[in-house]
């Protein structure tokens, strides 16, 4: 194999796929990206077995072949060189070895054949279907923080994506819950995703699906059957299995009738609940919230590191009410507040807290209270 690169080609193309490569692994040729010239494009592939990511930039292919090699160590090579390097990958078979040269550096990497490397199973995607980037970037950033990390309950490891009637038509719908908090976001359905199967991307999927989208402003397409999603981005693209569990009926949590709004300026919540929370204890990190007439007063007491007071103006005009929750709960929740205000529902101080944002409809949040 030999093939020449722009250095600008290779930065963007490697930098798509090798992030999926864990540091430290157990199976060598993992560690590597497989790298494949032909017709014209070198084509590259990472996977962690659960994760695989294709990606393909044009290349001066003068030997076409294949062959494997470090993923992190190509990527700072390349990342390291003259913007306007042209990169040379060539495979020496007599050592078995693959030379990276560009204008006066050289470099001679360790490889594994291709044959070593393992490649996903073919999936017969059931649904697929067009989005936009950037909403399918919105409906991940409202979700992915209350995406549970306690191994145990792995069904609640990922965002639950699922098509429901929602009003006048079908949504899109983004659930993740810890147990603690949920997020929920929606949005119209595309009309060939009426009947995809609901799924649970896993927390690694979604991290990854959002970095690729992040700056790409065009439609993706979304395919996906009971086992795996795929995600194609341009000349990526990104399949992985998914989480197979059952998530949990989150209908149930979220609050229908809890009576006693308080509207407040979002920004000046935020910036109240960071600095009471300065003394709250460091495993609940909770603070009591009281609200009064038109104010809200948030406290928090800690034997060893003091007491914390802060009044801030609000909209409430039910009876006196308490209630406690961990500060960076409402930090979390504050961030996704689009608007001006923030609303609260609540109901007794035992109870699910709805979050709303007024100035969108297509999301909302539950809190569970804390004792304090």
């Amino acid at each position: 194999m030999k093939v020449a690169i722009s250095r600008g080609d290779l930065v963007k193309t490697l930098g798509s796929v090798h992030s999926v490569v864990e540091r430290r692994n157990t199976i060598p040729v993992l560690s590597n990206v497989l790298l494949a010239a032909g017709q014209g494009q070198l084509r590259f592939t990472a996977t962690d077995l659960d994760i695989e990511i294709n990606a393909r930039a044009d290349a001066d292919v003068i030997r076409p072949g294949e062959i494997t090699t470090p993923a992190a160590t190509l990527y700072e090579i390349a990342r390291k060189l003259h913007d306007s390097a042209i990169v040379s990958l060539e495979l020496d078979g007599s050592e078995q070895r693959l030379n990276v040269s560009a204008e006066k550096s050289r470099f001679s990497l360790p490889v594994l054949p291709q044959s070593d490397f393992p490649t996903m199973a073919q999936e017969n995607f059931s649904a697929r279907f067009m989005i936009g980037a950037r909403d399918l970037a919105r409906l991940i950033e409202k979700t992915e923080f209350a995406i549970s990390s306690e191994e145990t309950r792995f069904y609640l490891n990922g965002i639950f994506l699922h098509v429901v009637q929602n009003g006048a038509g079908k949504v899109l719908r983004g659930v993740a819950t810890d147990g603690h908090r949920l997020a929920l976001a929606e949005l119209p359905a595309p009309s060939a995703a009426d009947n995809m199967p609901s799924v649970i991307v896993p927390r690694k999927a979604v991290n990854q699906i959002k970095a690729l989208i992040a700056s790409y402003a065009d439609d993706v397409e979304l395919a996906l059957s009971e086992n795996k999603v795929r995600l194609a981005v341009g000349a990526t693209t990104l399949t992985s299995k998914l989480i197979d569990g059952s998530f949990p009926d989150y209908q149930r949590v979220i609050p229908k009738n809890n009576g006693r709004i308080l509207k407040i300026e979002n920004r000046l919540f935020a910036e109240a609940v960071d600095r009471v929370a300065i003394v709250s204890a460091e495993r609940s990190n909770s603070i009591r919230l009281a609200m009064t007439g038109g104010s809200l007063r948030l406290s928090a007491t800690n034997p060893d590191a003091g007491i914390a007071e802060e009044e801030v103006p609000a909209n409430y005009d039910r009876d006196p009410f308490e209630i406690g929750f961990n500060a960076k709960y409402l930090l979390a929740v504050s961030k996704q507040i689009e608007g001006e205000d923030a609303q609260f529902e609540f109901a007794e101080s035992g109870s699910p807290t709805l979050v709303r944002d007024p100035e969108n409809p297509h999301a909302l949040f539950v809190l569970m209270p804390l004792r304090v």
